[in-house]
């Protein structure tokens, strides 16, 4: 079957197509993983958990980058604010994610002057805006948005804009896959593949994990009939016993990525070991600023004092990100933790798990 635009993913006939063809094919109980955040809110959104077999578990997995930013790294954000004649720019998941003494928005209620954009070339005008001020972006993401930031200091550094920095939080993608898979607690028998991520890097990255674990692997797009594509895809997979690397989202993916955007996160970034709130200090799952361009690193240029970090109290969140969880296994959840009063991330981003759950709470417990 193949479909060209992308309305046709929103037609309510070919979703009952694919959902038909899901229950007549799913004969065992299976536990799918969905890597992406965006995932699984397209999932809870769209009631796609309502409309396939009950023996099929949905499982959210790390694919919220404010989620598996680790609370040492939100408390330096939060002490960068304090440095004098600077401006720290973020997008809006950061802003209300709790520190271990405070959070970006509690700071900016108190005069620090954070600014939230849209996009890292808006954080880049605002150097140039602000001459006389220090402009910290704090760069969270995967693949998705690291070019863009990649781009924005080759701009800073081509237009001599030295009051420009970036603070790197980036992660890749497919070395926590590998974690996950030597991980014994986790337990799943297929995954939803990242659509945006693999725009970025294509389904040849998938390569080398899945020649390892020959796991059931689809990427799949964002619309309704994208993810029942995908699933219906793994379900087929573990059904015949014949697993593969598929590619449900042609019209987006392609096997060698993007190229161009590959090529300038090689130029800006190279890979370091680094740690994810739940899932330790994973090999080469990290990008770090190249050397070349530490003047713009705001890792190397600015010192400030952390206080003494410790994770939430009772929170899951980071066994919620491993898929070993569900939110509402959490003794928080819903109690103590809620979008108002969070203690975790995955209950801040939009695209947290706890967030989703809590949002769509009537038609997922």
């Amino acid at each position: 079957m193949a479909i060209k635009h992308a309305e046709e993913y929103r037609d309510p006939d070919i979703a009952a197509m694919l959902i038909r063809k899901i229950h007549q094919t799913s004969q065992k109980p299976v536990r799918l993983m969905e890597v992406c955040g965006t995932h699984t809110m397209a999932i809870f959104r769209h009631g796609i958990r309502q409309v396939i077999p009950d023996h099929i578990s949905l499982l959210s997995g790390p694919g919220c980058p404010v989620c598996v930013t680790t609370q040492q790294e939100i408390d330096t954000f939060i002490a960068l604010t304090g440095l004098e004649k600077t401006i720290v720019a973020t997008f809006g998941d950061l802003m209300r994610v709790p520190g271990t003494e405070s959070s970006l928005q509690k700071e900016r209620a108190c005069g620090k002057d954070i600014r939230m954009v849209y996009s890292t070339f808006d954080a880049l005008d605002l150097a140039k805006k602000n001459p006389d001020k220090k402009i910290i972006f704090l760069g969270v993401g995967f693949e998705t948005t690291a070019p863009t930031i990649a781009a924005s200091i080759i701009c800073a550094c081509r237009e001599g804009i030295n009051n420009y920095f970036v603070y790197s939080s980036h992660k890749r993608v497919t070395p926590a896959l590998f974690a996950l898979m030597e991980d014994e607690d986790v337990n799943i028998d297929g995954l939803i593949l990242p659509g945006h991520v693999s725009v970025i890097i294509g389904t040849d990255a998938y390569r080398p994990l899945f020649d390892k674990y020959h796991l059931p692997c689809a990427v799949a797009g964002f619309e309704p009939a994208d993810i029942l594509k995908g699933i219906s895809s793994l379900i087929d997979q573990i059904e015949s016993q014949h697993p593969r690397l598929d590619n449900t989202y042609p019209r987006a993916v392609t096997a060698g990525g993007n190229k161009k955007a590959e090529a300038m996160l090689q130029h800006v970034f190279e890979n370091t070991d680094t740690e994810w709130r739940g899932l330790g200090t994973i090999p080469q799952s990290g990008l770090k600023i190249r050397e070349v361009f530490e003047a713009f690193d705001a890792q190397k240029v600015f010192a400030v004092k952390v206080p003494k970090f410790k994770e939430p109290r009772g929170c899951a969140c980071g066994n919620v990100l491993k898929g070993t969880l569900t939110p509402p296994d959490c003794p928080l959840y819903s109690k103590l933790c809620t979008p108002t009063s969070p203690v975790g991330p995955c209950m801040v981003s939009s695209e947290g798990t706890c967030s989703a759950y809590y949002r769509y709470h009537s038609n997922s417990l």
